[in-house]
């Protein structure tokens, strides 16, 4: 249906055909697609695939409680709980992920709508669908101390985000870390349209250790909220965290190719001062 709409009916001009209707088919037509006023992403990637993944994992938590007289294991408890507070986070700053390449770059088509409606649902809570019968018996200490390590990066990758927006959105006039203003490059780039702009490009606070380090964070906590399976010999708890580090370097590169295809010399003069793309010393 969106094939058709893009080529019939885009809702911008933020749509186009590569040439190619298996392609156009795979990877979308339209940057925006909306349907009856409705915004085709945000009904697929937050209000379904995210919102299954909070009912998913309550779900499991409470068979959890039934295969256990009533009782909730520490390890599923400290999984959900991390979960749900970086469930609780995406819904907070959900205008930071309407920025994110998924929406502002990725166009609306199978590989998109797909990945939200079945992939999310089936491996975003595949270690709480472990636990649910197979948690071992951890101790309340561990549980606790498993919780804070992923609470902790879930704050983390929430204050990155944040301390880059507030940047943007004060125009570089604010404070990061004591330093006022922050450190931070002037890019200049030419629009499609042959237009002139600026961006500022932040060089300070946790933007300073990497170009992508709010990625770091993220990982950590997908393996804290999978660690209360502890050494189960299986790769099923952790194959979350092993999908998610391999898209967000696949998306940190994807992303420094058209930041340098962007701003040119300016970008290589970022990459003079951040020269790591996500952790420091490694990649």
């Amino acid at each position: 249906m969106l094939l058709i709409k893009g080529y019939l009916a885009p809702s911008s001009t933020d749509s186009g055909t590569t040439g190619s209707t298996i392609h156009d088919f795979y990877w979308g037509m339209e940057l925006y697609p909306r349907i009856f006023g409705w915004d085709v992403k945000v009904f697929t990637n937050c209000r379904t695939g995210m919102m299954f993944w909070v009912v998913g994992i309550l779900s499991y938590c409470y068979k959890n409680m039934e295969l256990n007289g009533g009782q909730l294991q520490y390890g599923m408890a400290c999984s959900v709980a991390i979960q749900m507070i970086y469930l609780s986070k995406f819904y907070y700053w959900e205008m930071g992920y309407m920025r994110s390449m998924d929406i502002q770059h990725d166009r609306a088509g199978y590989y998109i709508c797909w990945g939200c409606l079945v992939w999310v649902p089936a491996v975003y809570t595949s270690q709480a669908f472990y636990l649910t019968a197979n948690a071992p018996d951890i101790s309340l200490e561990m549980a606790l101390a498993i919780f804070f390590a992923g609470a902790i990066c879930v704050w983390i990758n929430y204050d990155s985000d944040h301390q880059r927006y507030v940047f943007r959105a004060t125009k570089g006039t604010c404070s990061i870390w004591g330093r006022s203003p922050p450190q931070h490059i002037v890019a200049e780039y030419k629009t499609s349209t042959g237009e002139s702009r600026t961006s500022l490009l932040l060089v300070d606070g946790w933007w300073k250790i990497s170009r992508h380090f709010h990625y770091v964070p993220e990982i950590l906590a997908s393996f804290f909220w999978s660690a209360s399976a502890l050494d189960s010999g299986l790769v099923g708890p952790y194959f979350y965290t092993f999908y998610l580090t391999i898209l967000l370097t696949d998306r940190a590169f994807r992303d420094d190719d058209r930041c340098s295809l962007k701003y040119g010399p300016y970008w290589k003069e970022y990459c003079d001062q951040v020269p790591w793309k996500i952790v420091p010393g490694i990649v």
